[in-house]
Order: structure tokens, then C-alpha cells, then sequence
């Protein structure tokens, strides 16, 4: 199973919208191997986004995404990173398809609510900052039961 990190920004904790978040991805079938809530510190923020540093938006992203607790995940699944990037919708809410997180949550270009890894690479270095690998639960096959066919060698 591949895995992937996600993390509820401030704006989804203000607004009372973590349950229907995280439920979206459960009742998709995402297995959720690691849940903690975290107060990000500026300089970790400036890191994780260090690849946007000098853009225009980058100062008004740190300050956003330092303004309150953060609820960070790890979730696993087939084609985790990609499935949860079409799960979350385009980065700007306002541009987002309904039935999407963003396209029926959010309407701000800079308040989106949701991160998630953007490739299998940046999720495993995203967990490993986010997350000790004692912090991480693998729960195996049967919780997998009824949303892969598991008869053959790989979950289908």
C-alpha cells in the first residue's frame, strides 16, 4: 500500500470541518496508519514549503499556515498520493470541482484547507518530518477486507 501525508491546515480546525474531512477519506477506504494534532512552528513551515520561497505567496502561506494547530495524517492506500490529490481538488478553492474537499469546502485562493504529498517522494519525506515511525500503525489485510479484491497476488 502506498502511503501518503495529509495535513489539515488551520482554517479546517476553526471551522469545524476535521470530521467531514477525515471522513471523506475513510469511507473512500483510505486506512489511516498515523493521526496527531500539531502546533507547526514557523521555521518548520518555512522548510516544508521551502520550494516556494521567494514566490509571491509565500510569506502570506507561512504566516496562514502558522496561525493555529494543524491536524497531521498519514493515510495509506492504492495509489494513495494521487487519489487524495483528486480527493482534495485544485489548490485554490474558488477553481475547484464540486465533490471535491476544496470545490465544496472552500472558496479563498490562500485559505484551502487541506495539504497533501504531491508525489510519492515528498510523502515519504513529509511523514518521516511529521511523523516517528513508532507514531505509524500498519493494521494489515483485514482492514482491507471489503475495498480490494485480495484474492491474487496484489489488491486489486
Amino acid at each position: 500500500m502506498e502511503r501518503t501525508l495529509v495535513f489539515l491546515k488551520a482554517d479546517a480546525l476553526r471551522r469545524g470541518l476535521v470530521g467531514e474531512i477525515i471522513g471523506r477519506f475513510e469511507r473512500k477506504g483510505f486506512l489511516i496508519e498515523g493521526l496527531k494534532m500539531v502546533a507547526l512552528s514557523e521555521e518548520f513551515v518555512r522548510e516544508h514549503y521551502a520550494a516556494h520561497r521567494g514566490k509571491e505567496f509565500y510569506e502570506p502561506l507561512v504566516r496562514y499556515v502558522t496561525s493555529g494547530p494543524a491536524v497531521a495524517m498519514v493515510l495509506a492506500g492504492r495509489n494513495a498520493v494521487a487519489v487524495v490529490r483528486r480527493m482534495m481538488g485544485e489548490t485554490f478553492g474558488s477553481d475547484a470541482e464540486p465533490g471535491t474537499i476544496r470545490g465544496d469546502l472552500a472558496l479563498s485562493n490562500r485559505y484551502n484547507l487541506v495539504h497533501g504529498s504531491d508525489s510519492p517522494e515528498a510523502a515519504g519525506r513529509e511523514i518521516g518530518a511529521f511523523f516517528e515511525p513508532d507514531e505509524l500503525v500498519s493494521y494489515g489485510e483485514d482492514a482491507t477486507r471489503w475495498i480490494y479484491d485480495q484474492t491474487g497476488p496484489e489488491p486489486v
